[in-house]
């Protein structure tokens, strides 16, 4: 046995130095290893804190899950749709567009492997609401946005899609800025804004022969909108707004990310560079603005509460403009018809008498006041008159005019768009659904 050369005598072994450091260094490597924490569904790749346990990869397969199930469990599109995608270059609108994209590129796909290539592959176009017209944006700003979102969708891989870039007062003949200014209710003011913009797409959307209307609201923008709902006393009409499908519209609308929270959908957005327009802040001072901190603090304190809130509203009964018509589900797979056709064979379609400004559904006893005013002024009555007394309780209260004001009840009328005046339900139109005496 050799022995050690020193001079110490103890005539001790030598150390495998070598050996021993090596040892300790593997020992180090696979306490390392073992601290790393891996995705819970592939169990490989290190899992992303911001992913919430899973992986860039699989994170990314989730929220697409969600949309592809959204899509095809709502026969949301068709092969022979045209789709329009409201942009408006925040994080939402931008996934939805890029998951519109992939799935449209995996359909072109097929449609070229296949031999009969019997279906078509849906289009896509995407539009652009500029609003510079009626708020406090600078030109110069909506000049940027513009080049950006420009720049996205010319970025995407093919196929190519239309890009509407629209101003807002194109559309109308009215001085929209006028009319806006004058709705004194600031709460009034964002969502009479809002109802500009979903009758701007549709005209869009119609001109250019689209069939269909994607928009990019998440769980987190619907939790916000059923609390906003709630304070504003429009619980009644809550349920349609909520739904996968709205087909009040001539091109119906679709909601394919309803399911994916906001924070989620920023969290992709980072991951896989994906641009998107600077979303500027604007005050709270409305309602609504009030809600959305609130619903942010909400968030900080509990994530899941938003899909929380979705669920419980969720569970309120849909209209029947909530679901398509028969015809739409022909391209639907043969599992899921007796889903649709359940629906369709339920309970019978009674069409639905709505608000011509914000399109919600009047409640009996809104139908009720309609009656009896038409009764104490007679048959004999304005164009004006009618069109109000068809507006919800809930547009008479935050948008329209006061009636002592009647100077600018008619001026307010004049400035309205046609489009919502061409809305208003004349005595005539609803005399089927107005509720008798008893």
């Amino acid at each position: 046995m050799a022995v050690c050369g020193s001079a110490c005598g103890s005539n001790c072994v030598p150390k495998d130095t070598e050996g021993v450091e090596g040892e300790r260094l593997k020992r180090l490597s696979l306490e390392e290893e073992s601290s790393v924490r891996r995705c819970t569904k592939c169990g490989e790749e290190e899992a992303r804190k911001e992913c919430n346990g899973l992986c860039a990869g699989c994170f990314r397969a989730y929220l697409y899950g969600k949309f592809k199930l959204a899509v095809t469990s709502n026969a949301m599109i068709s092969p022979t749709d045209k789709v329009l995608v409201a942009f408006s270059g925040g994080p939402s609108s931008r996934v939805a567009l890029e998951f519109i994209h992939e799935m449209q590129s995996k359909a072109l796909a097929c449609w070229d492997a296949s031999n009969s290539q019997a279906l078509p592959v849906f289009t896509v176009g995407v539009v652009f609401i500029e609003e510079c017209a009626i708020s406090n944006e600078l030109s110069d700003q909506a000049d940027v946005a513009i080049a950006q979102i420009r720049s996205i969708v010319s970025g995407l891989s093919p196929p190519s899609k239309d890009l509407h870039i629209v101003p807002i007062e194109s559309l109308f003949s009215s001085d929209l800025r006028k009319l806006v200014g004058s709705i004194n209710d600031a709460t009034g003011q964002e969502d009479f804004v809002r109802h500009l913009r979903m009758v701007s797409l549709q005209r869009v959307a119609f001109e250019f022969g689209y069939s269909k209307l994607v928009l990019g609201l998440s769980a987190s923008a619907i939790a916000r909108h059923v609390i906003c709902a709630t304070v504003k006393g429009q619980g009644y009409s809550l349920p349609a707004d909520v739904q996968y499908v709205d087909t009040r519209w001539k091109a119906p609308v679709v909601l394919p990310i309803r399911d994916c929270l906001e924070q989620e959908l920023v969290t992709l957005c980072n991951l896989e560079s994906l641009k998107h327009v600077q979303v500027l802040d604007r005050p709270c001072a409305s309602i609504n603005g009030l809600v959305s901190s609130f619903i942010v603090r909400l968030r900080e304190d509990n994530p899941s509460r938003e899909h929380t809130i979705l669920r419980t509203a969720g569970k309120l009964k849909p209209f029947n403009f909530n679901k398509l018509s028969s015809n739409q589900y022909e391209h639907v797979p043969s599992r899921l018809r007796p889903k649709f056709q359940f629906i369709e064979n339920g309970e019978p379609n009674s069409p639905e008498v709505l608000c011509p400004i914000c399109a919600s559904p009047l409640t009996a006893t809104e139908l009720a006041s309609t009656r009896c005013a038409q009764q104490m002024k007679g048959l004999d009555i304005k164009e004006m008159e009618a069109f109000f007394w068809s507006c919800c309780q809930s547009c008479h209260f935050q948008i329209l005019p006061k009636e002592e004001t009647y100077m600018s009840c008619e001026g307010f009328f004049d400035l309205l768009p046609k489009p919502m005046v061409k809305r208003s339900l004349l005595r005539d139109e609803i005399k089927d659904y107005l509720l008798d005496d008893s």
